[in-house]
């Protein structure tokens, strides 16, 4: 697999909790951080994930944002 995005970041998936037409992606990284993702449930059945399965995060954004109170 070769990606033009240089944020890829290898996890388990703990947790998926399926909606009508999205699915919520919870991956834990080496680490113990979480990263959640919104795909399509068409994506996640294809894609065959189910908890305890390797996957990566792929993060490709040309802008990110930073808040504090």
């Amino acid at each position: 697999m070769k990606l033009s995005a240089r944020n890829v970041l290898k996890g388990t998936v703990t947790k998926i909790i399926p909606g009508a037409v999205n699915s919520e992606v919870i991956i834990q990284l080496p680490g113990g951080a979480e990263i959640v993702s919104i795909i399509t449930k068409e994506s996640a059945e294809s894609l065959e994930l189910q908890v305890g399965k390797e996957v990566y995060a792929v993060i490709k954004a040309s802008n990110v944002m930073v808040a504090v109170d």
